[in-house]
């Protein structure tokens, strides 16, 4: 680890700020066959192994809400993403911890 302090956010926090209709930027960083189970509506997915070849596609004025699994490989984007100079945010507990709505990736 770099010393890097990571902004974290509950599931329910997030699933509370979702409800608010505030405009989240949400990216979903499990692999293809996870994200087959479902995932948040809003959320786009990157796979971990690909967000390196998508800094194109973030904006560093925009923050970046992390989504994975369990909270662990969503945390190590946060600090490659930081570390790039983005405004990120790690969701704790991840998938495992949502209990708000999912939809069928497509």
């Amino acid at each position: 680890m770099n010393g890097l302090e990571i902004n974290q956010i509950k599931p329910e926090e997030l699933e509370q700020k979702l409800k608010n209709d505030e405009t989240l930027n949400l990216i979903d960083v499990r692999e293809d066959d996870e994200v087959a189970e479902g995932m948040i509506p809003e959320a786009i997915h990157i796979r971990m192994g690909d967000i390196p070849d998508s800094l194109d596609k973030l904006d560093k004025n925009e923050e970046y809400i992390i989504i994975c699994r369990s909270g662990g490989r969503s945390e190590k984007v946060c600090l490659f993403l930081k570390d790039q100079g983005y405004n990120v945010v790690n969701m704790t507990g991840g998938m495992l911890q949502w209990k708000g709505e999912i939809k069928p990736k497509l």
